[in-house]
């Protein structure tokens, strides 16, 4: 067991999806019938299909989350890991952290994730949407992320990209830091729980130090 845990969102955090997420869905609902804004839907990536589809439309529709799925499929092909993630990763890593990723996806989109964060060497877990009963903005992903990281709450902390991180996160006792990646505002970040924000991966690699990630490591 390694001193420490990062539990790491995927989409939007580490791989630039969270508006192919937002088409997606935006498509899939436009066709059933449904008028909505794509900025409504932007706002709720990062929930699981249930949730967001009941936040949304005031239920849940299998249908409805199946054809999400199939147009996120044509989008595969533009997933691209985003700015400093792969570094952040190596990073923490290398300074002993044990890396969950914590995310929302089903397990059939996970693979495509990972390989194309290309990261497998410095991930020691991954926790997904099957693996629980809840999605975000439960607790559930990151209460598990937890559990297989071996680490008391106290020593471990979230990284995401959501509002929804931030309140599934402090569901199960844990603080988050915040990236801007996910379309999300820095105030909204903070007004929400989230212990500090930065711009990118990139950002918090060249704060690390002084990051809470940086003093959790070092602790």
């Amino acid at each position: 067991m390694r001193g420490a845990a990062l539990l790491f969102d995927v989409d939007g955090t580490l791989t630039d999806t969270t508006y192919l997420h937002a088409l997606a869905w935006w498509r899939a609902l436009v066709d059933a019938g449904h008028d909505v804004a794509t900025a409504a839907v932007h706002r709720l990536v990062g929930m699981g299909s249930s949730e967001l589809l009941t936040s949304l439309l005031g239920h849940d529709d299998p249908d409805l989350s199946e054809a999400h799925g199939r147009q996120y499929q044509r989008l595969k092909g533009e997933i691209r890991p985003l700015p400093g993630a792969r570094d952040l990763l190596e990073q923490v890593s290398d300074r002993g952290a044990t890396v969950v990723l914590a995310t929302s996806a089903k397990k059939r989109d996970v693979g495509d994730l990972l390989r194309a964060l290309d990261a497998d060497e410095w991930i020691d877990h991954v926790i997904d949407a099957g693996d629980v009963e809840a999605a975000k903005p439960e607790g559930d992903i990151f209460s598990a992320a937890l559990e297989a990281s071996g680490c008391p709450a106290e020593r471990a902390l979230v990284v995401g990209d959501t509002v929804w991180d931030v309140e599934a996160a402090a569901k199960v006792g844990l603080p988050t830091v915040a990236v801007l990646t996910g379309g999300h505002s820095t105030a909204d970040l903070l007004d929400s729980g989230a212990v500090a924000v930065y711009r990118d991966a990139v950002d918090l690699l060249g704060q690390l130090d002084a990051s809470p990630v940086g003093q959790l490591l070092s602790s």
